[in-house]
């Protein structure tokens, strides 16, 4: 369209048209190639053959929560499970502070020296209000992230715990048959995330430090019964002293919790991550501690009893999924919830109708 400004009536005064606007798309642009979509049983033959990038993205379709994703990833992981249970399953926890990513990047070293392959799943606690995670554990691992034999694959705990632990469960699976025969798992820090990696691993260690005032609490916390093995981590240099002290601290109050069931008396080590000292003796207390159960059958017990507790996960997960999910109590948990908190219905009757509601569409 001309410009009116160059009409008779606005003599003297001219607006030349301009040039002509380039494309807003690079013309030397070069599309990508769309990326390739892969069969269950190309996800099977590449995790198998240890192919990391196809493993990588097969636990990314575990930690999905769209449908058609989680039907691929639950084939991919039958499919593996013949391949899978050959392993040494690790669970590593502590105190924020306490060393654990140093302590991994040491251990993971370490236990690679005798070959094998290692995978380190870390659980990285997301924030509640933006529901982000730094997935930063690679960086402080800086030895063992260019490994190649290590596999370093970070989470978001995304402040569904059991969740979380679910699909680490299922990504130990698919690390073992990829060929890791050495799994750690490590936990956001001291809380419920113990139970539920506890109920995952062969041998759970715990990660302490002398002289924080932490002994008491971690005594309190009920963590060290799940312990198969406590250390102190940062005994070195005018701290040894004071670690010590703490182990003995810490094998005392190992007295007064009940023997565990698999008979094993938990040991307690000291050592110092930073400077490499006293790992081969944590090392060799694990492989005891291996032998010892394999001997007594507790380790079979133990795996058996640990499948049989995430059977009954997954029922209350999926159950819990299908009674959220359902249209009608979609539409009425919002006015349940008002009543609620009106003061017109308590919290127990409000319960009691929508499940109620729920159990009557499901026998329709």
């Amino acid at each position: 369209m001309e410009h009116p400004e160059n009409n008779e009536e606005y003599k003297g005064l001219a607006v030349n048209k301009g040039i002509e606007q380039p494309s807003s798309v690079n013309p030397y642009l070069k599309r990508k190639p769309k990326k390739r979509l892969f069969t269950v049983a190309d996800y099977v033959e590449g995790i198998v053959k240890g192919n990391i990038t196809i493993l990588s993205q097969a636990v990314t379709l575990v930690e999905s929560v769209k449908p058609e994703h989680q039907s691929i990833a639950q084939e991919v992981i039958e499919k593996c499970l013949p391949y899978s249970g050959r392993s040494i399953r690790v669970g590593i926890s502590g105190v924020p502070g306490a060393g654990k990513s140093t302590s991994i990047d040491v251990f993971g070293l370490h236990v690679l020296e005798k070959g094998g392959k290692l995978a380190v799943l870390a659980i990285d606690p997301s924030s509640e209000r933006s529901k982000g995670s730094i997935l930063g554990d690679k960086t402080r691992m800086e030895q063992l992230s260019v490994h190649p034999a290590s596999f370093i694959r970070p989470s978001p705990s995304a402040g569904s715990l059991g969740g979380v632990a679910r699909k680490t469960r299922e990504t130990i699976i698919l690390c073992e048959a990829a060929g890791f025969d050495k799994i750690f798992v490590e936990t956001v820090g001291v809380g419920q995330s113990e139970t539920a990696v506890h109920s995952m691993v062969d041998f759970f260690l715990l990660i302490q430090l002398a002289g924080t005032g932490d002994e008491l609490q971690g005594i309190k916390r009920g963590i060290m019964e799940m312990a198969d093995g406590i250390v102190i981590n940062k005994a070195d240099g005018s701290n040894i002293d004071k670690a010590k002290l703490a182990a003995a601290q810490f094998r005392n109050a190992l007295h007064l919790f009940p023997a565990p069931d698999s008979g094993w008396t938990p040991k307690v080590l000291t050592y110092s991550g930073f400077y490499n000292l006293g790992v081969k003796e944590i090392w060799d207390m694990v492989y005891e501690y291996m032998d010892f159960v394999k001997a007594n059958g507790y380790f079979d017990y133990r795996r058996n009893e640990q499948s049989k507790y995430w059977m009954y996960e997954s029922i209350n997960e999926q159950l819990r999924d299908s009674f959220y999910q359902n249209a009608q109590i979609e539409q009425m948990l919002g006015e349940k919830e008002q009543q609620v908190l009106n003061g017109n219905l308590t919290s127990f009757v409000a319960a009691k109708k929508l499940l109620d509601t729920y159990f009557e569409e499901l026998r329709k």
